[in-house]
């Protein structure tokens, strides 16, 4: 592919790609990309180039159902999500306050994201997400800066098995074990931390 045909990431993220279907994704997860979090969509800015793609990738095979991306994410050509995820990656990220594990953990939401329950296997939430749960590498998304709606979605989706792209299911675990109380708790509490 020539430089005058190279493909523009942020012309399909703001008006969609070549496939009719494949629309733009700025409809759901807004201009700057941090979500619309009332109707649970994501925040995508500043998100892993590796981790998008990976998502990208499961919503068209199904192992992450969702039925809103799964026929976008199908409509999306490689060098499309090349593009997309490249641009997206860029983006600034929402500033979240900083927490780590020694901080004091005074709601029941705290509770799990800085020390976990581990009497019931379910490790802290930072100790795989990273301090102030800002994320880790291309496997462990931030928490800090999404929505309690979406968070709180995506847990109860490894809760019920319809999101399962975890090959240790090591996320499906962890819902599983939670209570309703304690998914909208730790929800609300990575939601808080956003500025």
């Amino acid at each position: 592919m020539s430089s005058a045909q190279a493909v523009d990431g942020s012309k399909i993220y703001n008006e969609g790609g070549g496939d009719p279907a494949a629309i733009a994704c700025a409809t759901c997860h807004g201009a700057d990309g941090r979500g619309l979090g009332p109707a649970g969509f994501p925040r995508l800015a500043g998100l892993s180039p590796a981790y998008l793609a990976k998502q990208l990738a499961d919503f068209k095979s199904g192992s992450r159902d969702n039925p809103v991306m799964k026929p976008i994410a199908s409509a999306l050509g490689d060098e499309e999500v090349k593009a997309v995820v490249a641009m997206l990656s860029a983006m600034p990220s929402p500033e979240t306050r900083h927490v780590t594990r020694v901080d004091l953990a005074d709601s029941p939401g705290a509770v799990l994201a800085l020390r976990g329950a581990w009497g019931r296997n379910i490790p802290e939430c930072v100790a795989c997400h990273g301090p102030g749960a800002v994320g880790v590498g291309d496997h462990f998304p931030p928490l800090a800066g999404q929505s309690a709606e979406y968070l709180s979605a995506q847990l109860n989706a490894w809760r019920d098995g319809s999101r399962k792209n975890d090959p240790n299911d090591l996320m499906g675990h962890i819902a599983r074990s939670m209570t309703d109380e304690e998914v909208s708790a730790v929800a609300a509490y990575f939601a808080g931390l956003s500025h």
